[in-house]
């Protein structure tokens, strides 16, 4: 792997040795000459819709507030310490998408997505911590970050958002547009606007084992398979009739101890979960779809790429696409392991394309999946 100025010119074998899960890393001009990639009106007029993620947080004489989107309207500009926070933006822009991908020597299941927060003097979303890990990049004027990797993480109660009772920062810098800040989980940090000020956070994916669990459990509901019903004819009379039998309770036991899981249930649990689109995600296919036999020949000529809002996972020999799975052959695994990875297909790579692979691809054109050229 190369070392890689975003990273503070280190390799990213040597950032997660070093860094990740483990210690923050700052890094100067991570991003020479890094300007925001939306003007602040694209920003507002997103932060307006009801299929863009966006809060408003303000704090006034000292009393915190946040208001959920869509956001009508905002704080005069010369009003200090209000941040319009909007999550996603890498699902509506192909500059922020292409900022987000930097990261990809994480893998795609973990990656999640570039939030932009813009700030007026002052203005922050209070000492807090994050459950996963963050970059943060400035993108327009200066932030102020206190950071401290203190183990006290209580909150305060009663407010809307959630931040430190007992802040106790170690270190602090200065961010300049282009400069970045790494932290783990659980690392307390608080940024503080200097004038007018823009961050770009880069966040992971870190669900929770009950959220996992009870996922799997739901998954695994339509794969069960417990034939006959519980009978008694053993059964003697009792002088207790509101106590459940033992053994009807050992005799149920030992039914429900015969559901069991392989690695394979889990492979496509976790495939399908990683990658279905969030509950704000909506696809929109082409108003006026070629026939299939064009299709073959656009995508022949200009190639195909997946949708910025599509997730494309695989594992041995599954293939996860936008919250469906499927098995395919050893051949078929080339080429859709390509698209995974590099999120686009060449004329090239399509010759070698089955059947049934192009099959699939003409679907998911049709649904707004993949994109021609």
């Amino acid at each position: 792997m190369k070392k890689l100025p975003l990273l503070g010119d280190i390799t990213p074998a040597q950032f997660l040795r070093d860094y990740w899960h483990k210690k923050p890393l700052l890094i100067r001009n991570a991003i020479p000459g890094f300007k925001p990639l939306l003007s602040m009106e694209a920003l507002t007029k997103l932060a307006s819709t009801n299929h863009a993620e966006s809060r408003l947080v303000t704090n006034v004489d000292g009393q915190w507030h946040m208001q959920h989107g869509p956001l009508e309207s905002l704080p005069p500009m010369d009003q200090k310490e209000w941040t319009m926070l909007v999550q996603g933006v890498n699902l509506f822009d192909a500059k922020a998408d292409a900022l987000l991908r930097q990261f990809r020597f994480i893998p795609d299941a973990r990656l999640d997505d570039l939030m932009v927060s813009f700030a007026t003097d002052g203005g922050g979303v209070g000492p807090h911590f994050d459950s996963y890990d963050v970059f943060l990049l400035q993108a327009q004027g200066q932030r102020r970050w206190s950071i401290g990797p203190q183990k006290d993480l209580t909150l305060v109660e009663g407010l809307p958002l959630k931040i430190l009772a007992n802040f106790k920062p170690n270190e602090e810098f200065v961010l300049n547009p282009g400069d970045m800040l790494y932290l783990p989980p659980h690392y307390a940090h608080d940024g503080i606007a200097i004038g007018d000020c823009q961050t770009y956070s880069i966040g992971f994916r870190s669900p929770s084992y009950q959220e996992l669990g009870e996922a799997f459990l739901q998954f695994m509901a339509d794969s069960i398979d417990l034939p006959g019903r519980y009978g008694d004819p053993e059964l003697e009379a009792t002088a207790k009739p509101a106590e459940i039998p033992r053994h009807m309770l050992n005799t149920i036991a030992e039914e429900i101890n015969k559901v069991s899981f392989t690695e394979e249930d889990i492979t496509i649990f976790l495939g399908e979960y990683m990658s279905e689109p969030k509950h704000n995600v909506f696809f929109t296919g082409p108003a006026k779809p070629l026939t299939f036999g064009k299709f073959g020949e656009s995508a022949a000529k200009k190639g195909l790429s997946l949708s910025r809002k599509t997730q494309m996972l695989y594992r041995g020999k599954h293939v996860f696409i936008n919250g469906e799975s499927f098995g395919v052959s050893r051949a078929d695994k080339i080429t859709l392991e390509l698209l995974a990875n590099d999120r686009a297909l060449d004329g090239t790579a399509l010759a070698a394309a089955s059947d049934d692979v192009m099959d699939a691809l003409y679907t998911w054109y049709q649904d707004g999946w993949i994109e021609l050229g």
